[in-house]
């Protein structure tokens, strides 16, 4: 299991947007009124829907492409697919939880991208985390599995 690419993207994203999420708090309203454990509780579960993207992203990226192990070199239309789904998502995602639903806002700090008004700190969360995930995802996969 731990072979798995999924198993090395779902690691890598974990761990680089559970730190971007404690990163951006200040950027969304109320999150540095919350007591210690709820605002943990609070980025474990965005980050977990982070993750959730990743996978999906990756698993788009991965039928594009037919193979599983396009990251290990990867062209630039699968980087920038990978890319671009999250992004997608990310958008999507922002403008229910913010205008829609208003299960979360954001706090004066917080630069809003039109047209959708998406934060910008969610935008550059799936620019940088990705190509992240992305290189170290590389340096992780067997010789082996690339034959």
């Amino acid at each position: 299991m731990t072979r798995l690419p999924e198993f090395t993207l779902i690691v890598f994203s974990f761990l680089l947007h559970f730190v971007w999420e404690f990163w951006q708090a200040p950027t969304y309203a109320g999150m540095t009124d919350l007591n210690h454990w709820d605002g943990i509780k609070l980025c474990t579960s965005a980050t977990f829907g982070d993750v959730g993207f990743a996978l999906t992203a990756f698993w788009i990226t991965s039928a594009a492409a037919r193979s599983r192990y396009w990251f290990a070199a990867p062209k630039a239309w699968q980087t920038l697919l990978f890319l671009a789904v999250g992004i997608a998502l990310t958008v999507s995602f922002e403008y229910y939880y913010t205008t829609i639903s208003m299960r979360w806002t954001y706090s004066d700090l917080m630069p809003l991208v039109p047209p959708f008004g998406t934060g910008l700190s969610p935008l550059l969360q799936w620019i940088f985390i990705p190509l992240a995930v992305l290189w170290l995802m590389r340096r992780q996969v067997p010789a082996e599995r690339l034959d």
